[in-house]
Parts: C-alpha cells; structure tokens; sequence
C-alpha cells in the first residue's frame, strides 16, 4: 500500500507518549504531535486523533502519584483530566489553525443501526467543516472499560473509529518501536518485524502484557485493533510515538515500526 495515498487517517495516542512518569504532560511531545497532525491537515489530509490519557492526566493534575484502583475514583479522574486534555489539544491545534471537536463514545454504539449511523454522520460533517475529531471512550459514562472490558482500550476503540468513519489507514503510535520477535526490554536481540500480511495465532503469541504503569494497553490490544482492521480491510501500523516525524516516514514509504496489512486491499 502507499499510505501517501490514504486520504482518512486515524491516528491513536496512548498514556505513555502523552505523559511523563510522574503523569504531569508531555507538553513538548503533545504540542509536536499536533503540528505534525495539523501539517498532514494541510497537505490535504483528513485525521482524527483517538487519544488516551484522561485518568493518567488526571492523577497528575491532583497529584495523585499513581493510578488509583476503585473504579469510581477512575471515573472521576477521567471527567478531570479530559477537560485538561481537550483544553490543550484546543490550544495546541488553534494556534496552527485548526479547529477540534470532542467525541465520547460507548461500544454500545456499534452495535444499534440508528446509533452507528448518527456516529457515522457526525464524522462525516466534522470532516467536511475541516475539523478534528479527537475521540475517546466515554468513562464516566461506561465503566467496562475501566474494570478491562467494553471496548477493551483505546487501541481496539480506534480500530472501530477506523472503520466507523471510512478510514483508509491506522496509526498507533506507543511506547515502542513496533512489534518484535521477543520482548525487547528482556532480549536485546529482540528484532523488529517490518511486515505482518496476517495476524495469526502465532504473531499474537508475541504479545506481552501491558506496556506502561500508566496506561492499560500492550502489544496485545494492539494486534487486537490491528486483527479488526484487517477484516475491515484497513492497513494499520504501530509506530514509535517518541518521534513524530515517523508519521512523514510512514506516509514516504520508509520503514518505520510494524505494518499490517489489510485483506481487503490492495498491499
């Protein structure tokens, strides 16, 4: 696939690259991932962002320490710290001249038609006014999440955006350079897979467990979004989020991270 040619993008930012271990922000990482997206806006490119971070932002906003365990306490951090988020991407994103817009969603949300199509269409309009969809899951709504369920995490819940708003690609972007053979942080001769055509019971057996204190994904979530993207017939790739210029190397066709090909498409 030339992923240049992909005129719906949906990139997914995780926990660990929007904050630093304290949970306070990224500030410098954020502000490069929005110039960066609002670039590829410019160069003609429709995005919308699917970001975590809300808890993670909020236990650094109260300065809480760490991640707390009872599910309420997760739920009111979310309400706080989405607020900080959608305040920062407004500022972020405006002063390169672009507009956002908030979407919360349920999974209950794919599976009524009238629900879908109401989703379906607000993307739609929000990509036609030029805006920025940044979407996350609903968490003081639904609590499944939270306690491992509904969506799962925010990487399968962009998968499902993917598809929900016609995506031609997806983007994770994570705390680590994409899939390997074994666990890198164990094996320093860990080697990085380029290419998966399928994602079979083998590739998922390389999946560890979660990636970072703060966050509630790992290679398994991800390969997940990546599985429902190939029945969808939608490329996705798991890049490094430390470098946003990986994004302009993914679209020049350089290899960067680990790239999944869609079934229904043409690779």
């Amino acid at each position: 696939m030339d992923w240049n040619q992909a005129e719906i993008i949906v990139v997914k930012v995780g926990t660990s690259t929007l904050t630093y271990e304290n949970g306070k922000v990224n500030l410098r990482r954020m502000e490069e991932l929005c110039r960066t997206l609002s670039d590829l806006e410019n160069q003609g490119k429709k995005l919308v962002l699917v970001s975590s971070g809300a808890i993670g932002v909020g236990v650094g906003k109260l300065g809480l320490g760490k991640r707390p365990e009872e599910t309420e306490k997760k739920q009111a951090l979310a309400a706080i710290g989405q607020c900080e988020l959608m305040f920062l991407y407004d500022k972020f994103f405006g002063e390169y001249g672009h507009t956002v817009a908030q979407v919360l969603l349920t999974a209950d949300v794919v599976n009524y038609d009238r629900d879908r199509n109401n989703v379906q269409n607000t993307f739609r309009e929000l990509l036609s006014l030029g805006a920025i969809p940044v979407v996350n899951e609903n968490d003081t709504v639904e609590t499944q999440e939270l306690e491992g369920h509904n969506f799962g995490d925010n990487d399968t819940l962009s998968a499902v955006v993917a598809g929900l708003c016609g995506a031609q690609a997806l983007v994770i972007l994570t705390d680590i350079d994409g899939l390997y053979d074994r666990d890198p942080r164990e094996n320093p001769g860990a080697r990085l897979i380029h290419q998966v055509e399928r994602v079979t019971p083998e590739i998922e057996a390389l999946a560890g467990g979660a990636g970072s204190a703060r966050g509630t994904g790992g290679m398994a979530t991800k390969l997940k979004a990546a599985k429902i993207c190939q029945d969808l017939g939608i490329p996705c790739a798991v890049i490094s989020g430390g470098d946003m210029e990986n994004l302009y190397r993914l679209l020049w066709g350089q290899p960067v991270g680990t790239i999944f090909n869609g079934k229904g498409r043409e690779t």
